[in-house]
């Protein structure tokens, strides 16, 4: 049971990060919600929270690449979901010394404090990216890791590193594996919000990059659930397990079925800036959830259907559209 125990999120202010606060809040735990540290004093999308959730949870603003901050955060929790990381993949292209200092580094920081504390559990985050282009399918926990991205590499990093704690000092890690998680606060470098603000903001043309690459899309709510499992699952300590529908579609389906609800008179162009270097680019993602189902009572509660519709309702609201810039290629 997860009820009263008190948990930490790191990377609590971003896309899945406060979508697990939402869930371990109806879970009943004491949430400690990791924020990066900025002049402006943003809670990223905790921000947008009611104010009677806001009052539940206790805000620690750092950075996971300092591990002092890291351990002192850390203090006095029972369990950690480690989510903080960089995650665009163009992004990584030209930048990947960031990448090594916030998820390979940030992870060893809140592994290193985890064996000092003695915290009970810790979940680390890991992502499908680490599979690379599928050699098989269902691509399940065995399936060798690729490093097509400086992103990927860095998260294959990080997850070994993991690994290597559980091994050699019995440290309660599972890594999870969540698929293409989408749903309200997504950010615009991901497909789905880029498809749907260019519709709702009127454009005709809708700009994406290669069409053919197929994903396995998890709503975030049923991300967030599966984190929430796991930490209920002792049988899942030292394992890595897979969050995903075992479903899969391809970027020119996913885009015409949001423009078919929408704007049907929208159509596809292609735009060679959000085109992946060959051989980086993933071809094809379909995960496989036997052991999650094994384990757990979690199943994916949303269908495709559903979950675009939600998160489509969620992008009408203005206040919510507004934050996004529609026009420019979001890296």
């Amino acid at each position: 049971m997860l009820r009263n125990k008190k948990v930490l999120v790191t990377g609590a202010d971003g896309f899945i990060g406060s979508h697990l606060v939402e869930r371990l809040l109806d879970e009943g735990c004491q949430v400690k919600a990791f924020v990066y540290y900025n002049s402006f004093n943003s809670w990223g999308w905790l921000d947008s929270l009611p104010k009677e959730k806001l009052k539940q949870i206790e805000i620690f603003s750092g950075d996971v690449r300092d591990p002092n901050g890291v351990k002192t955060a850390m203090e006095g929790v029972d369990i950690i979901f480690h989510l903080a990381a960089l995650i665009a993949i163009p992004y990584s292209y030209h930048s990947p010394d960031s990448y090594v200092d916030t998820n390979v580094r940030g992870t060893l920081n809140v592994l290193q404090a985890a064996r000092t504390l003695g915290t009970e559990r810790v979940l680390v985050t890991s992502t499908s990216e680490v599979y690379g282009t599928a050699l098989y399918v269902p691509i399940d926990e065995k399936h060798p890791r690729q490093g097509q991205s400086p992103y990927s590499a860095t998260k294959i990093g990080a997850d070994h590193m993991a690994e290597a704690f559980y091994r050699s000092f019995d440290l309660p890690v599972t890594i999870v594996r969540p698929f293409n998680t989408y749903g309200p606060r997504q950010s615009a470098r991901a497909v789905i919000p880029t498809i749907i603000t260019q519709l709702l903001s009127g454009y005709t043309e809708i700009k994406l990059g290669a069409l053919t690459p197929t994903r396995d899309l998890v709503f975030a709510k049923d991300t967030a659930w599966g984190f929430s499992e796991i930490a209920k699952c002792d049988s899942l300590i030292g394992e890595e397990v897979n969050l995903a529908t075992q479903q899969e579609i391809s970027i020119e389906d996913l885009a015409q079925t949001m423009i078919n609800l929408i704007n049907p008179q929208a159509r596809i162009i292609a735009d060679e800036q959000r085109i992946r270097p060959q051989k980086s680019e993933v071809e094809r993602l379909l995960g496989a959830n036997e052991k999650i189902k094994q384990h757990t009572d979690w199943v994916p509660q949303y269908t495709l259907e559903q979950g675009l519709s939600e998160t489509i309702e969620w992008f009408k609201n203005k206040a919510n559209l507004g934050r996004y810039k529609a026009d420019i290629y979001n890296v």
